[in-house]
């Protein structure tokens, strides 16, 4: 007996070793990966407005519809990224080979002039990006379970955020002595680092049933692939669609529309390290809220962090009007780190509460982030036309009043979604 109890407890032990490491392995694939997910983001209207300028033919409107035409093409590869991510047992490479499309396709920007190039590179980045979000959170999923996720992703979140603070300082301090062309060197070092930091999660730490959302138990058979249908069949999921769309129409267009205005304030010099400080100070915020969210959802519920990110959001859009002040919009931009920050720890967490014990995770989560991003590139569009024809502080206000919409209908039909687990109600039908 005693021998018994001595090799089941050395099990017990090597399990917790492995989950150790891979959460280890979790922490540095989120910061480092953290400057490559989102491709050049906002640096990407810095470049094209700074360096390339109106002269070339780049003015605010024309870097909207690219940033529209790569945000659709990020958009439909949502669900189908999701779906791969359900089928697949190499979450891995998935990872790895979207890290270097992103990485790639961003590094090839300062040798393409035309529009229809620039607009090629950034759709392919938009796809490859897509994979991050449903790959990361299926992997935790797969390794911590449904009982320690919220905490799981909101540490996730932590380190991404703090990755993201990082690179961004180090650009500001560099841009002053390289210029924008910095951000690029910073992507290639990250996407190696992150590639190297993917390698590290051992490959048998992940139980592809359970990163599905499945009740996945020992010597019953896996659920089959996951089907298209499931925001369709879905109310609730629907509706969080509807929200997640507004969240990211009001949202996305933000930090995009301030780095604008601060290279017309401040010129091409200071515009990147600006634009770097303001990503820092947002990101910096950022870590505490996403810890925060992650210990609290549980406790707290969902709902009322949701009503706190867009209310914050509404409130930074508002706040933007009062001052062209360049140090008074770095720290208004530090309210994104509330907003952005709940919502980012929160997303996958009601995406899992709505389809818990259907096998469905990873393509719900494809299917809202394509409503998602589908707000998010109308936003480019949106605030580039409302900033040529009517100003800056025009957008603003229209995004901030996009922001209180949101809240006002989370407020009025979105239930708390804690404890949903799999009941009727929550569950798609097949498909």
């Amino acid at each position: 007996m005693a021998v018994l109890e001595g090799a089941a407890s050395a099990r017990g032990g090597a399990r917790g070793d492995g989950e150790a490491r891979a959460g280890r392995a979790l922490d540095a694939v989120n910061f480092t990966l953290a400057d490559v997910r989102d491709g050049l983001g906002p640096y990407l209207a810095i470049y094209l407005l700074a360096v390339r300028g109106p002269q070339q033919g780049w003015d605010e409107a024309t870097i909207g519809l690219v940033m529209t035409v790569a945000g659709i093409a990020g958009l439909v590869a949502q669900a189908p990224a999701g779906a791969l991510i359900d089928r697949t047992s190499r979450k891995r490479a998935v990872i790895i080979a979207a890290a270097l499309a992103v990485t790639l396709s961003s590094l090839a920007l300062p040798f393409i002039s035309s529009f229809a190039a620039v607009a090629a590179t950034q759709s392919v980045a938009a796809v490859a990006g897509a994979v991050f979000p449903p790959a990361l959170a299926a992997i935790t999923l797969g390794i911590v379970g449904p009982r320690h996720f919220a905490r799981r992703v909101g540490r996730n979140e932590a380190f991404n955020h703090a990755g993201n603070a990082v690179s961004a300082a180090i650009a500001a301090g560099c841009a002053a002595l390289f210029g924008p062309i910095v951000v690029f060197w910073l992507m290639a070092l990250l996407a190696v680092l992150s590639i190297g930091a993917t390698l590290m999660i051992p490959a048998d730490a992940v139980d592809d049933a359970v990163a599905r959302g499945l009740d996945h138990r020992a010597g019953e058979p896996d659920e089959a692939p996951s089907g298209w249908r499931t925001l369709l069949e879905n109310r609730l999921l629907l509706l969080f669609a509807v929200l997640a769309a507004l969240f990211h129409l009001a949202n996305a267009a933000m930090l995009t529309s301030v780095s604008q205005l601060l290279s017309r304030l401040a010129g091409k010099e200071s515009a990147t390290s600006l634009v770097a400080i303001c990503i820092v100070a947002a990101q910096v915020v950022m870590v505490p809220v996403a810890m925060l969210v992650g210990a609290k959802a549980d406790a707290w519920g969902r709902k009322p962090l949701f009503l706190a990110a867009f209310g914050v959001l509404a409130l930074r859009g508002a706040l933007y009007t009062l001052s062209d002040n360049p140090y008074y919009l770095v720290a208004v931009q530090c309210l994104d780190g509330v907003g952005a920050g709940v919502y980012g720890a929160l997303f996958p967490v009601v995406v899992a509460d709505l389809t818990r014990g259907t096998g469905r995770f990873n393509v719900a989560q494809g299917a809202v982030g394509a409503a998602q991003g589908l707000g998010a590139a109308v936003s480019a569009t949106l605030a580039g036309v409302i900033i040529v024809s009517f100003g800056y502080g025009a957008a603003f206000w229209s995004l901030a009043a996009i922001a209180a919409v949101g809240f006002a209908l989370y407020a009025a039909v979105m239930p708390e979604t804690r404890g949903r687990g799999s009941s009727a109600a929550a569950r798609p039908g097949p498909g």
